[in-house]
């Protein structure tokens, strides 16, 4: 009895979940809701209906027969459609009373995306986007190192993939690095400048933008999704320290520089300005732990329903970086 006991209790304490788009990400999230002790996984609901049977059968998740049955059924639901489709589901979610995590970008437009927000906040409903590098070990380990940045420089290059290219590479990969930039930037953005160019996709391959702040910070963008290695890596340079982030390799450094003492040991690496100060540079590798990122985003939305606070990555936040998206975007048509 004592254990039958427990095990309802925990079930109580478990968000009914539920997915809609059973593409390859939304199989990602229907597994990571299952084997997760915050969730209950109702099930999910995909338009393709040969492809919801097939997944049905494999894998023994519940196909409801409506988006509305499924939204009726969970707590949260998670958003994993083709872009295109994530307003009208995420405003259906929101209309239902529901909580919504929603890949990103957040929708396909600034209005629908502000709309979304707008939505959350009257219905008093909990949000978050999934902008999945927030949760990465590597940045995790680092972030706190990251103060008041001057410059950042970033490089995410992918190999081509036929999935994803239904919107431009700042949608479907720059846009991680604007949120990681955002989040760790507090001044607003001043000018945006960029150049994007189409190679086998009716919309651009490849993209470097360059972002202005009022603080006088500048970040450097490339994006690409036609190269011959991937890569994914950052870099942010501050008074008296730079920071790098290999969000691939998932490995960071801190490399800080401070005034050099009058005894110097004989290892230490000391550098001489053109002023004659010296400088001791000290190296610092954060221990990374392993982690499954979107498990950790998912979880984390969990905890901040049940704790009723903003999420990681908010409504908010989410519009901003495809606002500033979609100024990379339209400079594009300017050139």
């Amino acid at each position: 009895m004592p254990r039958k006991s427990y095990i309802c209790e925990k079930h109580t304490h478990m968000l009914k979940a539920g997915v809609l788009g059973a593409g390859h990400l939304g199989k990602i999230h229907l597994k990571l809701l299952k084997l997760s002790e915050k969730y209950d996984l109702v099930g999910f609901y995909d338009a393709d209906k040969n492809a919801s049977k097939k997944i049905e059968e494999e894998f023994g998740y519940k196909s409801f027969p409506t988006m509305e049955s499924l939204i009726e059924a969970a707590d949260m639901v998670v958003v994993v459609t083709p872009t295109i489709h994530h307003y009208d589901c995420a405003k259906k979610v929101i209309e239902a009373g529901k909580h919504l995590f929603i890949e990103k970008p957040i929708t396909k437009t600034v209005a629908e995306a502000e709309e979304i927000r707008d939505l959350a906040k009257q219905y008093k409903v909990r949000g978050q986007v999934g902008q999945v590098e927030r949760f990465n070990p590597a940045f995790m380990a680092i972030r706190d190192k990251i103060s008041n940045p001057m410059f950042i420089e970033t490089h995410r290059l992918a190999e081509f993939n036929p999935r994803g290219t239904d919107v431009s590479v700042v949608l479907d990969l720059m846009i991680h690095d604007i949120d990681i930039i955002l989040s760790v930037v507090k001044s607003p953005v001043k000018t945006v400048s960029s150049s994007g160019v189409s190679v086998l996709s009716e919309t651009p391959d490849i993209a470097n933008a360059r972002i202005e702040f009022e603080n006088g910070c500048v970040a450097n963008l490339t994006a690409s999704r036609i190269s011959l290695k991937n890569m994914r890596k950052a870099r942010f340079f501050q008074r008296d320290a730079y920071i790098s982030v290999d969000f691939l390799e998932k490995k960071c450094e801190a490399v800080r520089m401070k005034d050099a003492p009058k005894e110097l040991d004989d290892f230490a690496l000391v550098l001489t300005n053109a002023e004659g100060k010296q400088k001791q540079i000290y190296f610092e590798n954060p221990n990374v732990d392993s982690n499954n990122a979107i498990l950790d985003e998912l979880e984390s939305f969990a905890e901040a329903i049940k704790a009723d606070r903003t999420p990681e990555v908010s409504l908010r936040q989410g519009t901003e970086a495809l606002r500033v998206a979609m100024l990379i975007i339209e400079k594009f048509k300017s050139i």
